[in-house]
């Protein structure tokens, strides 16, 4: 549904009609660059999953210049076998002229409820450092990992034992088979069906996310796996950002490839922005690759007791495999301004309720609600978030039912654009 709302000083906050789209593109191009004007056209006008409602956007309505956008990109996450509808808030900006009006936080309005509309469980953010936060963003999944090693500590193959090719679209359903077989590997991750293949191979060209998907394959033309080489990305050392399962063989061929073609084109060294328990990954570390650590998701929950009511299948199976297999009980988490309820029946989740304010003295499970989603989302344990935030606290009776709920996993979010 196209929206319209009158601000002050003649601006005008709308969401897209299909003429919109390239003007839209264009301001992202003066704010961002060529690349992401190009990116903005394809989003809007080639993914499967976008609307032009997701394209928000103010203009001077005497110019009829756009001014300031930003934007829903959906996604489907998946926490083990649980979808999740996710709105990630891209392509921010603003004109320099037209700063410091709130024009992004009435956006973010209009956004809030288009997440409503979709019915989106949380929203993602790349964004910079700490902006986000006022509107209800915390950092809660793992982003752009800094994992680099030199060319020099990838030792040379006495003879190829493997070839690498361009993934073509003919190649589109190997491509699911094998990134849905390597997400098994996370805890959380993203949904890619042939639509989203076929999208990254054809309409990322000449983008800020353009990539060569490289096909692994055995002398015999067998495929062994894929690996994903970025044409942009942040630093000057070649990029690697997704990879499938592969055999510790197949994943030393893949640096040893890589190393070739750092030498070629003459980057300083290699980094591997990937989640660090795969194979590739592993193989690095053991060649004396260097963890330097990693950004994160900023990630917004529009309503706790609902992602929570998702999840319950998720929480029921951790509890059935735990001590506390079989349990009845009210789990009340307190998030200070409001308490959820976890009512558990014979290990059961029957009911997920928002119970309103509570006195937080007498709750035993008590988080301030940013905090709280990075702990739902298996980034920090409880105790790690207690020792930066003192007024997250876990009463003793509560401790191994917290630890059983929401463990600490390994998850990490590869692209669907």
């Amino acid at each position: 549904m196209k929206k319209m709302l009158t601000l002050e000083n003649g601006l005008i906050l709308r969401t897209a009609n299909a003429d919109d789209v390239e003007r839209v593109a264009a301001f992202n191009g003066k704010i961002h660059g060529e690349l992401v004007e190009t990116m903005t056209s394809r989003l809007f006008l080639h993914h499967p999953n976008t609307h032009l409602d997701d394209l928000i956007f103010v203009e001077d309505e005497q110019s009829g210049e756009v001014v300031s956008s930003l934007c829903l990109i959906p996604w489907t996450w998946r926490c083990e076998d649980v979808e999740i509808p996710a709105g990630e808030m891209g392509i921010v900006g603003t004109l320099e002229g037209y700063r410091g009006r709130g024009l992004i936080r009435k956006q973010v309005e209009v956004f809030k409820q288009r997440l409503r509309e979709r019915g989106c469980l949380l929203s993602q953010i790349q964004g910079i450092p700490y902006y986000y936060r006022q509107f209800g963003y915390e950092y809660a999944l793992p982003l752009e990992p800094w994992l680099t090693l030199q060319a020099r500590q990838i030792p040379d193959p006495p003879e190829p034992a493997f070839t690498f090719r361009q993934a073509a679209l003919d190649d589109v359903s190997t491509l699911v088979r094998l990134y849905d077989e390597a997400a098994q590997d996370l805890a959380i991750h993203a949904a890619r069906d042939e639509a989203i293949w076929r999208y990254l191979l054809a309409n990322t060209k000449g983008t800020e996310m353009e990539r060569d998907t490289l096909l692994i394959q055995y002398p015999g033309g067998q495929t062994a796996g894929y690996a994903c080489i970025p044409h942009h990305h942040f630093g000057e050392d070649l990029n690697v950002n997704e990879v499938s399962r592969l055999s510790y063989d197949a994943a030393l061929a893949t640096l040893q490839h890589v190393k070739q073609l750092c030498i070629e084109r003459q980057k300083p060294g290699i980094r591997l922005n990937l989640a660090l328990g795969c194979t590739l990954a592993q193989v690095a570390l053991s060649l004396g690759g260097r963890d330097d650590g990693a950004y994160a998701w900023q990630i917004h929950v529009p309503d706790v007791a609902a992602l929570l009511r998702a999840l319950a299948p998720v929480l029921e199976r951790r509890v059935a495999a735990s001590p506390l297999a079989g349990l009845t009980q009210d789990v009340r988490m307190c998030l200070y301004r409001e308490t959820i309820r976890l009512r558990f029946a014979a290990g059961k989740v029957t009911e997920v309720a928002n119970v309103g304010f509570t006195t937080w003295h007498a709750e035993p499970i008590r988080f301030p609600p940013l905090q709280f989603v990075p702990l739902v989302l298996g980034y920090r344990t409880w105790q790690e978030l207690k020792a930066a935030f003192p007024d997250v606290d876990v009463a003793p009776g509560s401790r191994l039912l917290v630890d059983t709920l929401f463990p600490k996993t390994e998850s990490f979010i590869y692209t669907v654009y």
